[in-house]
């Protein structure tokens, strides 16, 4: 059985207190919260922190909340809470319908919204959820907080930028009357990282789309989004024809790479179904408001 190597363990008391043990350690600490991806990497060897500094007594990072016209989520908010939350299904369908696909209880159960966004992973169902809905993270350090757009938040595969003595704190998603918004997922079996998934919200007013985001995840979509077929949309009637030249251009920005689970011709027209689904449920559901 694989066990990871030897490593110091400390209880952080409070935000600033784990700013303080993550200073005092640099980078040889990391910061435990689910623990789904890090204990696997730490069992592979892949990651060999001297020093896990658990963050799950810090109720500052928990709640959801609507904050004027945001909606606040604290980084330690689970999954599970995330699925079962009123506040959000009120909102945007699109969180529960990801939700619900994203590995399964035992998983949703620990996992944390903060530590999903911090892991970074370029198939992470999350990030495409808070890229379609163009939200925000707050990152907190010993000298203040700084607010950065969720869409330029990660840098790279399994890369954000939270820099060293950093934490993410929160997650905000702007409050949009009258959005419909929906998810859509292929994966090999129930649970498992996606083949492609897209997420999509869309306002329709007076008979034309007046705003929309779209996510997509899997496929090499920069920064899990796809700002030329949002711009191709605004304007223009929720039809049928334009809602499918939408998401061709959506899957024509992706550059999905041949793995196990699919060749890259498959994952590109994967992305654009699924986006086209996506968009006309959003487009319904924003219509039917």
């Amino acid at each position: 059985m694989q066990t990871p190597a030897a490593v110091d363990y400390v209880r952080a008391t409070s935000v600033a207190n784990a700013i303080a043990l993550l200073n005092e350690h640099g980078e040889d600490a990391r910061l435990l919260a689910g623990g789904h991806s890090l204990l696997p990497m730490m069992k592979l060897r892949l990651a060999r922190p001297d020093i896990l500094i658990d963050i799950n007594d810090l109720d500052e990072l928990r709640g959801i909340r609507v904050e004027g016209d945001e909606l606040v989520l604290g980084a330690m908010v689970t999954h599970a809470e995330v699925l079962s939350s009123p506040i959000l299904a009120e909102h945007y369908a699109i969180f529960r319908e990801a939700e619900k696909v994203i590995a399964d209880p035992i998983v949703r159960n620990k996992g944390t919204v903060g530590g999903s966004m911090c892991q970074a992973d370029p198939s992470e169902d999350l990030s495409a959820v808070g890229a379609a809905l163009k939200g925000s993270v707050v990152i907190q350090n010993a000298t203040g907080t700084r607010t950065v757009p969720l869409r330029e938040f990660h840098e790279g595969p399994y890369e954000t930028k939270v820099a060293d003595g950093e934490i993410l704190t929160e997650v905000r998603f702007p409050i949009r009357p009258r959005a419909g918004s929906a998810y859509e997922k292929v994966e090999r079996r129930v649970g498992d990282w996606p083949v492609c998934s897209a997420g999509a919200y869309v306002v329709v007013s007076g008979g034309v789309v007046t705003d929309v985001g779209i996510g997509l995840t899997a496929v090499g979509a920069e920064h899990f989004c796809a700002p030329e077929a949002e711009a191709f949309l605004i304007g223009k009637a929720p039809s049928e024809e334009n809602l499918a030249a939408a998401a061709q251009l959506a899957a024509d920005s992706c550059s999905p790479n041949a793995d196990q689970r699919g060749p890259a011709d498959y994952k590109q027209h994967l992305a654009m179904e699924l986006t086209l689904r996506a968009l006309r449920r959003a487009a319904a559901s924003s219509q039917g408001a």
